[in-house]
């Protein structure tokens, strides 16, 4: 049977608030006041953390990190108390199924209207933000109709003027309706790599978010997360919430 989780009430949200991390540490905002540290985890885990908003540890540093096998202990600069321990997986991390749940509120939407449904035609769009040097994370392509289709895509926010711009000589050149953008959305990340083995986490994510009523614009998946674009207004919320339904505080 996979797993199921409860959902505790999140429909007014939980103020964050400053959360000494530990005696004599120094005060940090959490959106999750309750969140605990995590005692190890695995190179893969914290390189989709870094990657999604995590902001503990820059995304290189993993990799060089994980390339070498060379163990992370990431500690507070504030006391002498144990840190995290960033390793090789073992067979102990995968009973937890959601390690984490992050949050990134830097990036933008961009989306191409009835684009020609014809090879090639992606292909086209992404190189053009890609010889702009233009970071492009999340893609979704709708199903087609009449010949078209819709692509929506993310970037950083620093760069969307760029990314619409670029869209927009690419579609005028492909023949495609137009090009429209968003600023006001967040994405809000599962991760763990007891994911690759329990069914039914993504269903439970999607229905923690319904039930408050908050709406996924874009949905992407690895083997070991789980992200959705939602409004910026909600991520905090949403953040809350899933942290409350994988029951991690």
């Amino acid at each position: 049977m996979p797993p199921r989780w409860h959902w505790p009430p999140c429909s007014t949200p939980t103020p964050a608030r400053s959360t000494p991390t530990s005696p004599g540490s120094s005060p940090t905002t959490r959106v999750v006041p309750t969140a605990h540290r995590i005692n190890r985890i695995s190179f893969e885990e914290m390189l989709e953390i870094a990657a999604t908003g995590g902001r503990v540890l820059m995304l290189r540093a993993v990799e060089f990190a994980r390339n070498h096998n060379v163990p992370l202990h990431v500690r507070s600069s504030f006391t002498w108390e144990p840190g995290t321990w960033v390793v090789e997986e073992d067979a102990n991390m995968e009973e937890a199924v959601v390690t984490a749940v992050t949050h990134d509120t830097s990036e933008a939407k961009v989306t191409v209207s009835a684009l020609p449904d014809h090879p090639g035609i992606a292909a086209k769009l992404f190189r053009a933000q890609a010889d702009r040097s233009i970071n492009v994370d999340m893609i979704v392509q709708n199903a087609s109709a009449n010949g078209t289709t819709d692509i929506s895509f993310t970037v950083p926010r620093t760069d969307l003027a760029a990314a619409v711009a670029t869209a927009q000589a690419t579609a005028n050149e492909l023949g495609a309706k137009g090009v429209t953008s968003d600023s006001d959305v967040a994405r809000v990340s599962l991760i763990g790599v007891g994911m690759k083995s329990h069914p039914g986490i993504a269903a439970t994510m999607f229905e923690t978010l319904a039930r408050e009523e908050i709406n996924i614009d874009m949905i992407s998946t690895s083997t070991i997360r789980t992200s959705c674009i939602v409004r910026t207004a909600d991520v905090e919320r949403a953040v809350r919430c899933l942290h409350a339904a994988f029951e991690l505080g």
